[in-house]
Protein backbone atom coordinates (compact mmCIF):
# COMPACT_ATOMS: atom_id res chain seq x y z
CA UNK A 1 0.00 0.00 0.00
CA UNK A 2 1.40 3.24 -1.09
CA UNK A 3 2.53 5.61 2.16
CA UNK A 4 0.37 8.64 3.05
CA UNK A 5 1.49 12.14 2.69
CA UNK A 6 2.08 12.21 6.65
CA UNK A 7 4.34 8.86 6.55
CA UNK A 8 6.53 10.14 3.71
CA UNK A 9 7.42 12.80 5.50
CA UNK A 10 8.02 11.11 8.53
CA UNK A 11 10.28 8.72 6.26
CA UNK A 12 12.42 11.78 4.49
CA UNK A 13 13.07 13.72 8.15
CA UNK A 14 14.58 10.05 9.05
CA UNK A 15 16.28 9.59 6.11
CA UNK A 16 17.96 13.24 6.24
CA UNK A 17 18.37 12.72 10.28
CA UNK A 18 20.14 9.70 9.62
CA UNK A 19 22.18 10.40 7.22
CA UNK A 20 23.14 13.95 8.41
CA UNK A 21 24.64 11.47 11.71
CA UNK A 22 26.14 9.77 9.09
CA UNK A 23 28.31 11.92 7.72
CA UNK A 24 29.09 13.64 10.96
CA UNK A 25 30.63 10.39 12.02
CA UNK A 26 32.43 9.69 9.11
CA UNK A 27 34.42 13.11 9.70
CA UNK A 28 35.25 12.89 13.19
CA UNK A 29 36.09 9.26 13.07
CA UNK A 30 38.55 10.24 10.48
CA UNK A 31 39.80 13.09 12.60
CA UNK A 32 40.16 10.99 15.89
CA UNK A 33 42.16 8.67 14.23
CA UNK A 34 45.32 10.65 12.53
CA UNK A 35 48.31 8.50 13.68
CA UNK A 36 50.81 10.22 16.79
CA UNK A 37 54.38 10.82 16.71
CA UNK A 38 56.06 8.63 18.64
CA UNK A 39 59.87 9.62 20.67
CA UNK A 40 62.68 7.79 20.26
CA UNK A 41 65.04 9.72 22.66
CA UNK A 42 68.39 7.31 24.13
CA UNK A 43 70.92 8.49 26.17
CA UNK A 44 74.61 7.78 26.02
CA UNK A 45 76.71 6.35 28.26
CA UNK A 46 79.38 7.88 30.52
CA UNK A 47 83.12 7.52 29.51
CA UNK A 48 84.30 6.40 32.53
CA UNK A 49 81.88 3.23 32.65
CA UNK A 50 82.60 -0.02 30.29
CA UNK A 51 80.32 0.67 27.18
CA UNK A 52 77.73 -2.52 27.56
CA UNK A 53 77.10 -5.28 25.07
CA UNK A 54 74.70 -4.30 22.18
CA UNK A 55 71.34 -5.43 22.61
CA UNK A 56 69.99 -7.64 20.50
CA UNK A 57 67.73 -5.55 17.40
CA UNK A 58 64.37 -5.33 18.30
CA UNK A 59 61.23 -7.05 16.21
CA UNK A 60 60.46 -4.92 13.12
CA UNK A 61 57.43 -2.83 13.96
CA UNK A 62 54.03 -3.83 13.35
CA UNK A 63 52.32 -1.48 10.43
CA UNK A 64 49.96 0.47 12.66
CA UNK A 65 46.34 0.26 12.42
CA UNK A 66 44.21 2.54 13.27
CA UNK A 67 40.89 1.06 12.00
CA UNK A 68 38.29 2.02 14.50
CA UNK A 69 37.78 -1.93 15.49
CA UNK A 70 36.40 -3.34 18.83
CA UNK A 71 36.29 -6.62 19.92
CA UNK A 72 36.20 -7.45 16.03
CA UNK A 73 33.58 -4.77 15.25
CA UNK A 74 34.75 -2.02 12.78
CA UNK A 75 33.48 1.41 11.96
CA UNK A 76 34.20 2.57 8.29
CA UNK A 77 33.24 4.86 6.05
CA UNK A 78 33.44 6.67 2.54
CA UNK A 79 33.01 10.40 1.66
CA UNK A 80 33.20 11.71 -1.72
CA UNK A 81 32.42 15.30 -3.24
CA UNK A 82 33.57 17.39 -6.21
CA UNK A 83 32.64 18.98 -8.64
CA UNK A 84 31.60 18.92 -12.45
CA UNK A 85 30.62 20.06 -15.77
CA UNK A 86 28.48 18.33 -18.22
CA UNK A 87 28.00 19.63 -21.82
CA UNK A 88 24.42 17.84 -22.27
CA UNK A 89 23.39 17.27 -18.63
CA UNK A 90 20.23 18.00 -15.86
CA UNK A 91 20.54 19.46 -12.25
CA UNK A 92 21.80 17.42 -9.49
CA UNK A 93 19.42 15.26 -7.74
CA UNK A 94 19.33 15.36 -3.87
CA UNK A 95 18.33 11.59 -3.55
CA UNK A 96 20.08 9.88 -6.73
CA UNK A 97 22.96 7.70 -5.72
CA UNK A 98 25.46 9.23 -8.40
CA UNK A 99 23.96 13.01 -7.71
CA UNK A 100 24.41 13.67 -11.49
CA UNK A 101 23.71 12.00 -14.53
CA UNK A 102 27.66 11.21 -15.23
CA UNK A 103 26.55 9.26 -18.63
CA UNK A 104 24.69 10.59 -21.60
CA UNK A 105 21.06 10.29 -20.39
CA UNK A 106 17.76 10.84 -22.37
CA UNK A 107 17.08 14.21 -19.73
CA UNK A 108 20.55 15.74 -20.56
CA UNK A 109 19.69 19.42 -21.83
CA UNK A 110 22.30 21.92 -20.74
CA UNK A 111 25.28 22.54 -19.64
CA UNK A 112 25.84 22.04 -16.33
CA UNK A 113 28.06 23.04 -13.60
CA UNK A 114 27.70 21.63 -10.37
CA UNK A 115 29.24 20.81 -6.87
CA UNK A 116 28.68 16.82 -7.12
CA UNK A 117 29.36 13.65 -5.15
CA UNK A 118 29.84 9.87 -5.56
CA UNK A 119 32.19 10.48 -8.48
CA UNK A 120 34.86 7.60 -7.64
CA UNK A 121 32.51 6.01 -5.36
CA UNK A 122 29.67 5.88 -2.88
CA UNK A 123 29.72 7.89 0.36
CA UNK A 124 28.81 5.37 2.56
CA UNK A 125 28.73 4.44 6.68
CA UNK A 126 28.49 1.24 7.85
CA UNK A 127 29.90 -1.37 10.51
CA UNK A 128 31.50 -4.80 9.79
CA UNK A 129 32.79 -7.68 12.10
CA UNK A 130 34.38 -10.74 11.95
CA UNK A 131 35.40 -12.62 15.23
CA UNK A 132 36.70 -15.83 15.48
CA UNK A 133 34.92 -18.10 17.86
CA UNK A 134 36.91 -21.68 17.02
CA UNK A 135 40.03 -22.52 15.88
CA UNK A 136 39.76 -21.42 11.51
CA UNK A 137 35.87 -20.77 12.20
CA UNK A 138 34.64 -16.68 12.52
CA UNK A 139 31.23 -15.16 12.24
CA UNK A 140 31.03 -11.94 10.34
CA UNK A 141 28.73 -9.65 9.20
CA UNK A 142 27.72 -6.57 7.24
CA UNK A 143 25.79 -3.56 7.63
CA UNK A 144 26.04 -0.60 5.19
CA UNK A 145 24.01 2.90 4.29
CA UNK A 146 25.06 4.75 1.33
CA UNK A 147 24.26 9.01 1.04
CA UNK A 148 24.45 11.96 -0.36
CA UNK A 149 27.01 14.45 1.85
CA UNK A 150 25.71 17.57 -0.13
CA UNK A 151 21.95 16.79 1.07
CA UNK A 152 22.46 14.71 4.00
CA UNK A 153 19.95 12.22 2.37
CA UNK A 154 19.75 8.58 2.07
CA UNK A 155 20.41 7.13 -1.87
CA UNK A 156 17.57 6.64 -3.40
CA UNK A 157 17.25 6.18 -7.08
CA UNK A 158 13.50 5.35 -7.00
CA UNK A 159 12.53 8.70 -4.94
CA UNK A 160 14.83 10.51 -7.78
CA UNK A 161 12.43 9.32 -10.13
CA UNK A 162 9.07 9.30 -8.25
CA UNK A 163 9.82 13.41 -7.98
CA UNK A 164 10.02 13.57 -11.99
CA UNK A 165 6.89 12.13 -12.62
CA UNK A 166 4.71 13.59 -15.00
CA UNK A 167 7.89 15.96 -16.27
CA UNK A 168 8.52 16.08 -19.69
CA UNK A 169 12.83 15.34 -19.94
CA UNK A 170 13.41 18.96 -20.39
CA UNK A 171 12.44 19.60 -16.79
CA UNK A 172 13.81 16.83 -15.29
CA UNK A 173 15.93 16.72 -12.21
CA UNK A 174 19.01 13.80 -12.85
CA UNK A 175 17.07 10.41 -11.68
CA UNK A 176 17.44 7.01 -12.43
CA UNK A 177 16.74 3.36 -11.15
CA UNK A 178 18.69 1.65 -8.60
CA UNK A 179 19.43 -1.55 -6.16
CA UNK A 180 19.97 1.80 -3.57
CA UNK A 181 16.09 2.47 -3.04
CA UNK A 182 16.18 4.75 0.90
CA UNK A 183 16.46 1.66 2.63
CA UNK A 184 18.26 1.90 5.55
CA UNK A 185 21.07 -0.42 4.67
CA UNK A 186 21.06 -0.18 1.24
CA UNK A 187 24.54 -1.31 0.49
CA UNK A 188 24.40 -4.14 2.55
CA UNK A 189 23.00 -6.34 5.24
CA UNK A 190 24.14 -9.95 5.83
CA UNK A 191 25.70 -12.31 8.29
CA UNK A 192 27.49 -15.46 8.17
CA UNK A 193 29.97 -17.85 8.56
CA UNK A 194 34.14 -17.65 7.27
CA UNK A 195 36.15 -20.52 7.47
CA UNK A 196 39.83 -21.45 6.92
CA UNK A 197 39.19 -24.30 5.08
CA UNK A 198 35.86 -24.56 3.79
CA UNK A 199 35.08 -21.04 2.40
CA UNK A 200 32.46 -18.07 3.67
CA UNK A 201 28.69 -18.43 4.00
CA UNK A 202 26.59 -15.38 3.80
CA UNK A 203 23.01 -14.80 4.42
CA UNK A 204 20.81 -11.64 3.86
CA UNK A 205 20.90 -8.58 1.60
CA UNK A 206 24.37 -8.17 -0.40
CA UNK A 207 26.07 -8.24 -3.62
CA UNK A 208 25.28 -10.42 -6.11
CA UNK A 209 28.21 -12.23 -7.80
CA UNK A 210 28.26 -10.74 -10.86
CA UNK A 211 28.58 -7.50 -9.01
CA UNK A 212 31.33 -8.22 -7.34
CA UNK A 213 32.91 -9.44 -10.55
CA UNK A 214 32.13 -6.47 -12.79
CA UNK A 215 33.86 -4.10 -10.24
CA UNK A 216 37.03 -6.47 -9.92
CA UNK A 217 37.51 -6.27 -13.72
CA UNK A 218 36.37 -2.66 -14.00
CA UNK A 219 39.55 -0.46 -15.19
CA UNK A 220 37.72 2.32 -13.50
CA UNK A 221 37.06 0.48 -10.26
CA UNK A 222 33.14 0.84 -10.32
CA UNK A 223 33.33 4.79 -10.61
CA UNK A 224 30.28 6.57 -11.62
CA UNK A 225 31.70 9.38 -12.97
CA UNK A 226 34.40 7.88 -15.52
CA UNK A 227 32.47 3.98 -16.07
CA UNK A 228 29.29 3.45 -17.60
CA UNK A 229 29.23 0.04 -15.92
CA UNK A 230 29.54 1.87 -12.65
CA UNK A 231 27.38 4.49 -13.36
CA UNK A 232 24.62 2.30 -14.50
CA UNK A 233 23.82 -1.24 -12.59
CA UNK A 234 22.72 -2.79 -16.20
CA UNK A 235 26.20 -5.11 -16.57
CA UNK A 236 26.06 -5.99 -13.10
CA UNK A 237 22.08 -6.37 -12.46
CA UNK A 238 21.48 -9.13 -15.07
CA UNK A 239 20.39 -5.93 -17.09
CA UNK A 240 18.32 -3.92 -14.43
CA UNK A 241 20.23 -2.08 -11.86
CA UNK A 242 17.64 -3.11 -9.02
CA UNK A 243 19.50 -6.58 -9.06
CA UNK A 244 22.81 -5.88 -8.64
CA UNK A 245 22.16 -6.41 -5.21
CA UNK A 246 20.12 -9.71 -3.96
CA UNK A 247 17.98 -9.48 -0.78
CA UNK A 248 16.87 -12.41 1.08
CA UNK A 249 19.91 -14.70 -0.64
CA UNK A 250 22.08 -17.15 0.44
CA UNK A 251 25.81 -16.40 -1.08
CA UNK A 252 28.91 -19.01 -0.75
CA UNK A 253 32.51 -18.52 -1.95
CA UNK A 254 35.77 -20.90 -1.62
CA UNK A 255 38.85 -21.46 -3.26
CA UNK A 256 41.27 -24.05 -3.32
CA UNK A 257 44.56 -22.56 -4.55
CA UNK A 258 44.80 -20.19 -7.57
CA UNK A 259 41.08 -21.57 -8.30
CA UNK A 260 37.75 -20.05 -6.76
CA UNK A 261 34.02 -20.60 -6.89
CA UNK A 262 30.81 -19.40 -5.82
CA UNK A 263 26.87 -19.74 -5.81
CA UNK A 264 24.81 -17.36 -4.94
CA UNK A 265 20.50 -18.35 -4.21
CA UNK A 266 17.48 -15.67 -3.71
CA UNK A 267 14.53 -16.76 -2.60
CA UNK A 268 11.76 -16.50 -4.19
CA UNK A 269 8.88 -14.10 -2.13
CA UNK A 270 9.02 -10.96 -0.19
CA UNK A 271 11.83 -9.54 0.58
CA UNK A 272 12.80 -8.38 3.93
CA UNK A 273 14.53 -5.08 2.70
CA UNK A 274 15.81 -3.60 6.73
CA UNK A 275 14.56 -0.31 6.92
CA UNK A 276 11.68 -0.11 4.81
CA UNK A 277 8.70 -2.50 3.43
CA UNK A 278 8.45 -5.53 2.03
CA UNK A 279 8.41 -6.36 -1.46
CA UNK A 280 7.88 -8.99 -3.97
CA UNK A 281 10.40 -10.54 -5.81
CA UNK A 282 11.61 -13.57 -7.73
CA UNK A 283 14.30 -15.73 -7.22
CA UNK A 284 17.71 -15.76 -8.67
CA UNK A 285 20.54 -17.74 -9.01
CA UNK A 286 24.03 -17.13 -9.97
CA UNK A 287 27.59 -19.69 -10.42
CA UNK A 288 30.93 -18.16 -10.99
CA UNK A 289 34.46 -20.19 -10.81
CA UNK A 290 37.37 -18.43 -11.42
CA UNK A 291 41.20 -18.72 -11.19
CA UNK A 292 44.50 -16.65 -10.92
CA UNK A 293 48.30 -17.66 -12.24
CA UNK A 294 51.45 -15.62 -12.95
CA UNK A 295 49.77 -12.15 -12.99
CA UNK A 296 46.67 -13.47 -14.78
CA UNK A 297 43.07 -13.46 -13.31
CA UNK A 298 39.71 -14.14 -14.83
CA UNK A 299 36.48 -15.05 -13.95
CA UNK A 300 33.44 -16.84 -15.96
CA UNK A 301 29.45 -15.47 -14.50
CA UNK A 302 26.19 -17.30 -15.36
CA UNK A 303 23.36 -15.67 -13.81
CA UNK A 304 19.40 -16.04 -14.01
CA UNK A 305 16.80 -13.18 -12.33
CA UNK A 306 13.22 -14.11 -12.45
CA UNK A 307 10.43 -11.31 -11.97
CA UNK A 308 13.05 -8.34 -12.70
CA UNK A 309 11.99 -4.78 -12.16
CA UNK A 310 12.85 -1.90 -14.37
CA UNK A 311 11.60 0.93 -12.90
CA UNK A 312 10.68 4.35 -14.59
CA UNK A 313 8.95 7.54 -13.33
CA UNK A 314 5.28 7.98 -14.67
CA UNK A 315 4.43 9.89 -18.20
CA UNK A 316 2.26 12.88 -17.92
CA UNK A 317 -0.34 11.02 -18.42
CA UNK A 318 0.38 7.93 -15.84
CA UNK A 319 0.63 10.80 -13.51
CA UNK A 320 -2.73 12.71 -13.80
CA UNK A 321 -4.87 9.37 -12.94
CA UNK A 322 -2.64 7.00 -10.79
CA UNK A 323 -1.26 7.45 -7.20
CA UNK A 324 1.24 10.27 -6.07
CA UNK A 325 4.85 8.68 -5.66
CA UNK A 326 4.04 5.36 -7.44
CA UNK A 327 6.18 4.51 -10.74
CA UNK A 328 5.99 2.30 -13.54
CA UNK A 329 8.19 -0.77 -13.91
CA UNK A 330 8.76 -3.04 -16.83
CA UNK A 331 9.08 -6.54 -15.88
CA UNK A 332 11.28 -9.37 -17.38
CA UNK A 333 13.01 -12.83 -17.16
CA UNK A 334 16.53 -11.82 -17.16
CA UNK A 335 19.90 -14.17 -18.05
CA UNK A 336 23.25 -13.23 -18.19
CA UNK A 337 26.98 -15.25 -19.34
CA UNK A 338 29.83 -12.85 -18.22
CA UNK A 339 33.54 -13.70 -18.90
CA UNK A 340 36.20 -11.26 -17.22
CA UNK A 341 39.87 -11.05 -16.66
CA UNK A 342 43.13 -9.29 -15.84
CA UNK A 343 46.55 -8.73 -16.26
CA UNK A 344 49.58 -7.81 -14.15
CA UNK A 345 52.84 -6.32 -16.10
CA UNK A 346 54.74 -4.73 -13.45
CA UNK A 347 53.24 -1.14 -12.76
CA UNK A 348 50.19 -1.74 -15.42
CA UNK A 349 46.96 -3.80 -15.14
CA UNK A 350 45.02 -4.44 -18.30
CA UNK A 351 41.70 -5.18 -18.17
CA UNK A 352 38.80 -6.57 -20.11
CA UNK A 353 35.30 -8.01 -20.13
CA UNK A 354 32.58 -9.51 -21.95
CA UNK A 355 29.31 -9.81 -21.05
CA UNK A 356 25.78 -10.93 -22.99
CA UNK A 357 22.53 -10.54 -21.21
CA UNK A 358 18.92 -11.99 -22.40
CA UNK A 359 15.52 -10.59 -21.54
CA UNK A 360 12.39 -12.30 -22.33
CA UNK A 361 8.91 -11.82 -20.96
CA UNK A 362 8.32 -13.39 -17.71
CA UNK A 363 6.53 -16.69 -16.70
CA UNK A 364 5.03 -14.95 -13.81
CA UNK A 365 3.63 -11.22 -14.59
CA UNK A 366 3.05 -9.07 -12.14
CA UNK A 367 -0.06 -7.15 -12.02
CA UNK A 368 -0.38 -3.69 -11.18
CA UNK A 369 0.44 -2.24 -7.72
CA UNK A 370 3.06 -4.97 -7.06
CA UNK A 371 5.23 -3.24 -4.25
CA UNK A 372 9.06 -2.75 -5.38
CA UNK A 373 12.10 -2.62 -3.05
CA UNK A 374 12.11 0.24 -0.73
CA UNK A 375 8.13 -0.07 -0.35
CA UNK A 376 7.63 1.78 -3.69
CA UNK A 377 4.39 1.12 -5.94
CA UNK A 378 4.64 -0.09 -9.04
CA UNK A 379 0.94 1.42 -10.78
CA UNK A 380 1.85 0.56 -14.27
CA UNK A 381 3.54 -2.59 -15.09
CA UNK A 382 4.56 -3.75 -18.47
CA UNK A 383 4.91 -7.78 -18.56
CA UNK A 384 5.00 -8.19 -22.37
CA UNK A 385 7.57 -5.75 -23.36
CA UNK A 386 10.06 -8.70 -24.61
CA UNK A 387 8.06 -10.52 -27.07
CA UNK A 388 11.55 -10.85 -28.84
CA UNK A 389 13.96 -10.92 -26.93
CA UNK A 390 16.17 -8.38 -25.86
CA UNK A 391 19.88 -9.26 -26.35
CA UNK A 392 22.20 -6.58 -24.39
CA UNK A 393 26.08 -7.07 -25.03
CA UNK A 394 28.57 -5.63 -23.02
CA UNK A 395 32.37 -5.07 -23.71
CA UNK A 396 35.11 -2.72 -22.35
CA UNK A 397 38.93 -2.81 -22.16
CA UNK A 398 41.24 -0.18 -20.40
CA UNK A 399 44.67 0.22 -18.63
CA UNK A 400 45.28 1.21 -15.42
CA UNK A 401 49.24 2.45 -14.91
CA UNK A 402 50.64 3.30 -11.42
CA UNK A 403 52.93 6.25 -12.63
CA UNK A 404 53.75 5.98 -8.61
CA UNK A 405 52.84 4.33 -5.40
CA UNK A 406 50.97 7.22 -4.95
CA UNK A 407 49.34 8.33 -8.36
CA UNK A 408 47.29 5.93 -10.66
CA UNK A 409 46.04 6.76 -14.41
CA UNK A 410 43.94 4.73 -16.09
CA UNK A 411 42.18 5.27 -19.35
CA UNK A 412 39.22 2.86 -20.39
CA UNK A 413 36.43 2.40 -23.33
CA UNK A 414 33.18 0.99 -22.97
CA UNK A 415 30.19 -0.50 -25.18
CA UNK A 416 26.86 -1.64 -25.25
CA UNK A 417 25.08 -2.69 -28.55
CA UNK A 418 21.28 -3.92 -28.22
CA UNK A 419 19.33 -6.06 -31.07
CA UNK A 420 15.96 -5.12 -32.75
CA UNK A 421 13.75 -6.02 -30.50
CA UNK A 422 10.66 -4.72 -32.12
CA UNK A 423 9.21 -7.93 -33.45
CA UNK A 424 9.53 -6.40 -36.98
CA UNK A 425 11.25 -3.90 -39.35
CA UNK A 426 12.94 -1.25 -37.24
CA UNK A 427 15.52 1.42 -38.24
CA UNK A 428 17.31 4.65 -36.68
CA UNK A 429 16.01 6.24 -32.96
CA UNK A 430 12.32 5.92 -34.17
CA UNK A 431 11.77 3.54 -31.16
CA UNK A 432 14.04 1.97 -28.33
CA UNK A 433 13.67 -1.25 -29.00
CA UNK A 434 15.10 -0.60 -32.39
CA UNK A 435 18.97 -1.75 -32.42
CA UNK A 436 21.50 0.82 -31.17
CA UNK A 437 25.08 0.81 -29.54
CA UNK A 438 26.49 3.47 -26.47
CA UNK A 439 30.06 4.07 -27.05
CA UNK A 440 32.55 5.63 -24.09
CA UNK A 441 35.87 6.66 -23.43
CA UNK A 442 37.14 7.85 -20.05
CA UNK A 443 40.68 9.08 -18.39
CA UNK A 444 41.05 9.37 -14.60
CA UNK A 445 43.77 10.17 -12.20
CA UNK A 446 43.79 9.21 -8.77
CA UNK A 447 46.42 10.81 -6.36
CA UNK A 448 46.57 9.23 -2.70
CA UNK A 449 47.56 12.53 -0.88
CA UNK A 450 47.87 11.11 2.59
CA UNK A 451 46.29 7.37 4.21
CA UNK A 452 43.07 8.53 4.39
CA UNK A 453 42.85 10.84 1.70
CA UNK A 454 42.18 10.61 -2.42
CA UNK A 455 42.16 13.81 -4.92
CA UNK A 456 41.48 12.99 -8.29
CA UNK A 457 40.26 14.26 -11.66
CA UNK A 458 39.14 13.01 -15.01
CA UNK A 459 36.82 13.18 -17.67
CA UNK A 460 34.04 10.30 -19.84
CA UNK A 461 32.74 10.91 -23.18
CA UNK A 462 29.52 8.90 -24.06
CA UNK A 463 27.34 8.72 -27.02
CA UNK A 464 24.68 6.86 -27.95
CA UNK A 465 22.65 5.62 -31.36
CA UNK A 466 19.80 3.89 -32.84
CA UNK A 467 17.47 2.69 -30.57
CA UNK A 468 19.53 3.53 -27.80
CA UNK A 469 18.72 6.87 -29.14
CA UNK A 470 15.42 7.06 -28.64
CA UNK A 471 13.97 10.19 -27.04
CA UNK A 472 17.01 11.64 -25.91
CA UNK A 473 17.01 15.58 -26.47
CA UNK A 474 20.70 14.76 -27.07
CA UNK A 475 23.24 12.41 -28.11
CA UNK A 476 26.61 12.66 -26.69
CA UNK A 477 27.95 13.82 -23.78
CA UNK A 478 31.25 15.17 -21.94
CA UNK A 479 31.59 15.29 -18.24
CA UNK A 480 34.85 16.26 -16.76
CA UNK A 481 35.15 16.27 -12.94
CA UNK A 482 37.46 16.58 -10.34
CA UNK A 483 37.12 15.72 -6.78
CA UNK A 484 38.40 13.99 -3.41
CA UNK A 485 37.29 11.37 -1.25
CA UNK A 486 37.93 10.50 2.29
CA UNK A 487 37.94 7.35 4.06
CA UNK A 488 37.91 5.37 7.11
Amino acid sequence: MLMDQKTWRGRYRRSSLLAGGVASVALLSFALTSPALADNASAQPQASQPVPAAPAPAPAAKASDDSLTYYGITLYGTVDVGMVYQSHGTPRSRDFPTTMEYLVSKNGNSQQRSFASNGLSQSKIGLSGDEEFADGYSAIFKLEAGFDPLSMHLSDGLKSMANTNGLANQYQNSNGDSSRAGQLFSGAAYAGIKTKDYGTLTFGRQNGLLADDIVAYDPQGGSYAFSPIGYSGAAAGIGNTEDARLDFSAKYTTHYGPFRAGGQYQFKGKQYDLGSATSVGGSAAEFDVGGDYAGFSGDIVISHKNDALGAAPLSAAQAATLPTGSLAATQSDATSVGVMGKYVIGPAKIFGGYERIRLSNPDNPLPNDTTDIGGYMISSMTNNAYMTNKILQIYWTGLKYSVTDKLDITGAYYGYAQNNFSGGACSGSSSAKCAGNLNAVSLAAVYNVMKHLDVYGGAMLSQVDGGLSSGYLHQHSIDPMVGARVSF
